[in-house]
């Protein structure tokens, strides 16, 4: 029994030695598998777009065979030709692995690039206003549509548009910073404001011309074109599909779109005013800004608030030289006064209308004045300017006597007769406290104003505080503003426990909610 098992043991190790005989002959003959250097990540998984390619022991040699790839790709194309070749791979440690032939990795790599290549077959010209771009078959197309955009405010063709080559940026890539825009012929053989503007010669205002004189010397008209926006021309390899006809692209860069733009509030402004003023409503002014709540809302000289203007997509700029006569105001003159609030002003002298010849350059955005510069005046009648004296003290404030409190009567006529201020209903005993600084004229029981405290205040203008149930303060006291000065309650002619209050100008009272911050 155990010789029997000890030749079966041999049978066994024969068999197995067989075996592996017989795997080293394939081995031999067709290699299948391929042993590896005891080293750290000696077999790599290449991927190339995402895609798997095959596997090799060593990166040596990979990244030559994927060049000559694509630049078999690429040449078998027609046009500019990308070729996406993003080649990226994995590392492991193996000992015997499977690994690809050459020849089957450069196919798999051929067949990759092949896939995500891109062939650009017409050379176009891409033209970029802000975020706004329009592709176009030829650059004398871009020089149409350029000359097309400020052709209306260029009536006579006194200026073309010129492409200039940015030598800085990469090859077969034409861009502008600006794109330039000149005078083709010359407006005026004499002497013209774009010499004057240019240093050469000079206008001041010592030297005297009469109407006919400043025609000879000036000539009206253009001066100046140049666009308002930064324009960028790329040459590009596009699809023909991509490329825009001429007319469809000179409406689309010329037509005017409503955009958004911020204004500044001034003086004798007000919502309907700006409303008229942009040809829009004030229900949209109110839309589009978020910080304007309805249509009561209060804006101040300062304010900057949104609205929309009809706009081209490449706005044009002019300026132009113009010569007329007008009526003139000369400007006003001050007189500070430290002792006044700047609430008080005083005319000293009365202004009177000049008349003047003048020759002035007016700037203007797509046909719209945006500044005007004189450059000469010649007057024919003097104008006086009004002088006036003005204070520059800033005035006291006023403030909400009490904290809380519900609003139950305003400055108007109620039960058959005035009532001259403001009531809030609160609990007896609420702290009172001075509106503003000054000196308490008056203290105490005041018939149907019940106990009452009455303030001084240095612009003129005096407080009143009425039935109140505890009074704080004295005749002659001088208080803070916001100092508490005495206690609400219902005492004197009262139907509730509140606070009245009063603002005075000259004795009279006046609503004092607009003076109340």
């Amino acid at each position: 029994m155990k010789k029997w098992t000890k030749h079966k043991k041999q049978m066994s190790l024969f068999f197995a030695m067989g075996a592996m005989a017989s795997v080293l002959g394939i081995w031999t003959i067709h290699p299948i598998f391929e042993s590896f250097e005891e080293k750290d990540d000696n077999y790599y998984t290449l991927t190339l777009n995402g895609t798997m390619i095959g596997n090799v022991s060593s990166m040596d040699g990979v990244e030559e065979m994927l060049l000559e790839e694509k630049s078999k790709v690429a040449s078998e194309q027609e046009g500019l030709t990308i070729v996406k070749a993003d080649l990226d791979y994995t590392s492991e440690k193996k000992i015997f692995a499977t690994t690809t032939s050459d020849k089957k990795l450069k196919e798999n790599m051929y067949n990759v690039l092949k896939d995500g290549t891109v062939t650009f077959n017409q050379k176009a010209y891409t033209v970029k206003i802000n975020q706004f771009t329009v592709t176009l078959a030829s650059k004398e197309e871009v020089v149409e549509l350029l000359n097309a955009a400020k052709a209306k405010f260029d009536i006579d063709e006194m200026y073309q548009v010129e492409l200039i080559t940015d030598d800085s940026r990469e090859l077969n890539v034409m861009t502008t910073d600006i794109v330039k825009v000149s005078k083709s012929k010359n407006t005026n053989p004499n002497v013209s404001s774009s010499l004057i503007n240019a240093g050469i010669c000079t206008v001041t205002d010592e030297l005297s011309y009469g109407k006919e004189d400043l025609e000879d010397l000036y000539t009206e008209g253009i001066i100046d074109i140049s666009f308002a926006d930064a324009v960028e021309v790329v040459e590009s390899y596009v699809q023909d599909d991509e490329i825009t006809p001429l007319n469809e692209a000179i409406d689309l860069v010329t037509k005017d779109k409503e955009k958004n733009k911020i204004y500044e509030v001034k003086s004798g402004d007000s919502l309907s005013v700006i409303a008229e003023n942009f040809n829009t409503t004030v229900d949209n002014l109110v839309a589009i800004n978020e910080n304007i709540e309805n249509a009561d809302s209060m804006i101040r000289i300062g304010d900057e608030i949104t609205v929309t203007v009809p706009e081209p997509e490449l706005s044009v700029i002019t300026k132009e030289e113009q010569m007329y006569s007008e009526e003139y105001q000369a400007e006003t003159q001050y007189i500070d006064n430290d002792s006044w609030y700047t609430t008080q002003q005083e005319v000293r002298q009365e202004a009177s209308t000049g008349e003047r010849n003048v020759v002035a350059v007016v700037t203007s955005r797509n046909g719209t004045e945006t500044g005007r510069e004189i450059l000469h005046e010649e007057i024919i009648k003097e104008s006086q300017p009004a002088i006036i004296e003005r204070g520059t003290k800033t005035p006291p404030t006023y403030i909400k006597p009490i904290s809380g409190g519900t609003f139950t009567s305003g400055f108007k006529y109620r039960w058959g007769r005035w009532h001259k201020g403001v009531d809030w209903a609160c609990p007896v005993g609420t702290a009172v406290k001075a509106s503003s600084a000054g000196t308490v004229v008056s203290a105490g029981w005041a018939s149907g104003y019940g106990y009452c405290v009455k303030i001084n205040h240095s612009d003129g203008r005096q407080t009143r505080y009425a039935h109140l149930s505890k009074i704080l303060v004295s005749a002659g006291d001088t208080v803070s503003q916001g100092e508490k000065i005495a206690l609400s309650g219902n005492t004197g002619r009262s139907t509730g426990p509140h606070l009245h209050f009063e603002i005075l100008i000259g004795g009279t009272q006046v609503n004092p909610l607009p003076y109340l911050e």
